[in-house]
């Protein structure tokens, strides 16, 4: 059965440490499209996760998401420049010391850590190094498991859209198998007709009866839609045939779609029977959900 576009996964691991969540969501989309969010110190990731999901997702608007929390330890160290703060400390109390005068502070001597906290460059925050490959090993493992739920998720999917898309056919197909009875008697209706109109234009005259036939060969020639509903039948299999398959299928339902329009409008065109014009624009609007439906199919 095709996929669905859209599908959701998410799988944890624990490392070293630290927990991390990767999780995958996809939208509807013409083309295939690929986005990260990830934590600044995983930037790095990004190119080897779409790479990863490469080959494995055809069509739709893909975002992954990575999530990194530290579990245990420390995600930094700090250390404090301690000759700087001497040097501080110093610095402002000769300057109290030569503002007062005569040995006297100029200033209560009030230097506190707090009014430390506020000097630049006191201390350095020194961020831990992930071990990269370590890391990615992580990573690829969840993601591995979110991919295995998103596909999942989009099979289910795919199998609820592939029966109603084939409730829809069944519907176009039984409107078509109408039109195909109603249309060997619109030629003998046109006959019919015509003859009473001239009958009630010419009176007793005589009627000239080979000009009738020849005249409605021509008009059924011209209203013949044969071929058409010919090739609609032929689309309707190729798109039944598709629906069984397990490749990405959605453009090409999306050009059987476009082709089975076609056929049905040129049906319209040469119809010269309101019960035919009625059941084309019914088709007409089946068709239109059927192509709304095959926008979600990857």
């Amino acid at each position: 059965m095709p996929k669905s576009m859209t599908g959701y996964g998410r799988a944890q691991r624990l490392s070293d440490g630290r927990e991390v969540l990767v999780e995958i969501r996809a939208v509807n989309h013409r083309y295939y499209e690929f986005s990260a969010r990830l934590p600044r110190t995983c930037l790095y990731l990004e190119e080897k996760l779409k790479t990863f999901l490469n080959g494995k997702i055809a069509r739709g608007k893909v975002e992954v998401s990575v999530t990194v929390t530290r579990t245990e330890g420390k995600d930094s160290l700090i250390t404090v420049n301690r000759s700087v703060a001497e040097g501080y400390v110093n610095a402002l109390r000769t300057l109290n010391s030569e503002m007062g005068g005569e040995g006297k502070p100029w200033l209560n001597d009030d230097i506190t850590l707090a009014s430390l906290l506020r000097l630049p460059d006191l201390f350095t925050v020194t961020k831990e190094q992930d071990d990269e490959n370590a890391m990615w090993e992580t990573v690829s493992d969840a993601a591995a498991e979110a991919l295995e739920s998103f596909v999942q998720m989009r099979e289910s999917e795919g199998v609820r859209l592939a029966a109603d898309l084939s409730a829809k056919l069944d519907g176009l197909e039984k409107m078509l198998c109408e039109v195909e009875a109603i249309e060997p008697t619109v030629a003998e209706s046109y006959r019919a007709k015509l003859f009473a109109k001239l009958s009630e234009l010419l009176g007793d005259t005589n009627i000239d009866e080979q000009r009738i036939l020849t005249e409605t060969a021509i008009f059924a020639e011209k209203t013949a839609i044969d071929e058409e509903t010919v090739r609609l039948h032929s689309h309707i299999a190729q798109f039944r045939e598709l629906l069984q398959s397990s490749e990405p299928v959605g453009r090409k339902l999306d050009f059987l779609v476009q082709e089975m329009n076609r056929e049905v409008n040129t049906t319209g065109s040469k119809a010269q029977e309101l019960r035919i014009t009625r059941l084309v624009v019914d088709m007409k609007s089946e068709i239109e959900k059927i192509r709304e439906q095959i926008q979600n199919i990857e």
